[in-house]
């Protein structure tokens, strides 16, 4: 499964894009932004990551399979 980041979480993981390998098993959304806050603790601190999966917001419940493409937008500001 392919991970695109943005934003702040693009800085945290310090890379635009992660593959994650089915040896991993994340099959939800929720199950995969547990698995990076885990990975990479920083990400803790945001107050919410939204994520797509090809291209459509998704609520952690939404199962996901290796053949999607993951976005993680964290919150936006400014004025």
């Amino acid at each position: 499964m392919e991970v695109i980041l943005f934003g702040i979480s693009r800085e945290i993981v310090g890379m635009k894009k992660l593959t994650i390998h089915p040896a991993e098993n994340i099959r939800t959304v929720g199950a995969l932004k547990q698995w990076m806050k885990q990975k990479y603790p920083q990400l803790e601190k945001l107050n919410s990551l939204a994520v797509a999966v090809d291209s459509e917001y998704a609520d952690d419940d939404q199962t996901l399979v290796d053949e999607n493409e993951v976005a993680i937008i964290p919150p936006v500001s400014g004025g």
